[in-house]
């Protein structure tokens, strides 16, 4: 589903931005795509890419789940076909799972969001390793949580998969540095947008709550009293890629306003 063809191999940077093309990964692919780069993507949703296309002709794009081995072998073949190259891995795909108790947690439920948090990343680094290792160095840069840095009531297998992501994030640090690879995890705070809602919307149900309490109990965790947007984790992403984060690898970057507690209104 690439847009194999349409343009020459070029020479600039490549960059994979997985779950791209909508939501915070299409921020972060169409930030990219202003800095330069040439941006390949990959997502589940066939509308999401034809919107991006659409959008952002000069980009590249497959349908892949990067949860399924397969799928992701043959994402990287196409990209390879496509540029003959990466310089940059933006691991950003993700999904909320569920919202409840560990012990009404179904375990499909708990496999599934695992899979695609944290099996999705090492699948998609573990190609990417020894590509950057020929590109002569690179970075990846996985978008993780930062329910990474205190756990999350009711959020078991999220927060889970995030914790999971820094360990990778730091292990493939100490891996790939001697290569010139740096690896960074970006951890946000909620991010503004339809996956939050979702959650407010489910932990209301559950309280007996209206979704403007439960935002606002979600909103005051932070000293700043605020959720970030797509735009804020899209700019730290492009800062990490380029020469002015040369020297950051290994580090959980909390982009929060500073989170307080992730309990402090859990009762």
């Amino acid at each position: 589903m690439a847009n194999a063809g349409t343009h020459p191999k070029s020479s600039k940077q490549v960059a994979l931005i997985t779950g791209g093309a909508a939501g915070v990964g299409r921020c972060i692919a169409e930030s990219f795509i202003n800095q330069g780069f040439v941006v390949h993507v990959c997502d589940i949703d066939p509308g999401a890419i034809e919107s991006f296309l659409q959008a952002n002709p000069e980009a590249f794009a497959t349908l892949a789940d990067v949860a399924d081995v397969a799928q992701v072998d043959g994402l990287f073949a196409e990209l390879m076909d496509c540029h003959g190259r990466l310089n940059i891995l933006v691991n950003n795909v993700g999904v909320a799972g569920p919202t409840a108790h560990v012990e009404d947690i179904e375990p499909d439920d708990w496999d599934h969001t695992v899979a695609v948090n944290l099996n999705g990343q090492f699948y998609c680094s573990r190609h990417a390793a020894p590509l950057l290792k020929a590109a002569g160095g690179g970075s990846i840069i996985n978008i993780a949580s930062n329910a990474a840095f205190s756990g999350c009531p009711l959020r078991a297998p999220y927060a889970a998969s995030k914790w999971g992501s820094i360990g990778l994030t730091k292990t493939l640090a100490m891996e790939l540095g001697p290569a010139g690879i740096r690896v960074n995890a970006i951890c946000p705070s909620s991010v503004e947008g339809s996956r939050i809602d979702a959650v407010i919307e489910r932990d209301a149900k559950r309280r007996g709550k209206t979704v403007d309490e439960i935002r606002n109990l979600y909103i005051r965790q932070s000293s700043l009293r605020c959720f970030v947007n797509a735009d804020d984790v899209a700019h730290l992403a492009v800062f990490l890629a380029s020469d002015k984060g040369a020297k950051i690898s290994g580090q959980a970057l909390g982009l929060d306003g500073h989170t307080e507690s992730l309990a402090n209104w859990f009762d």
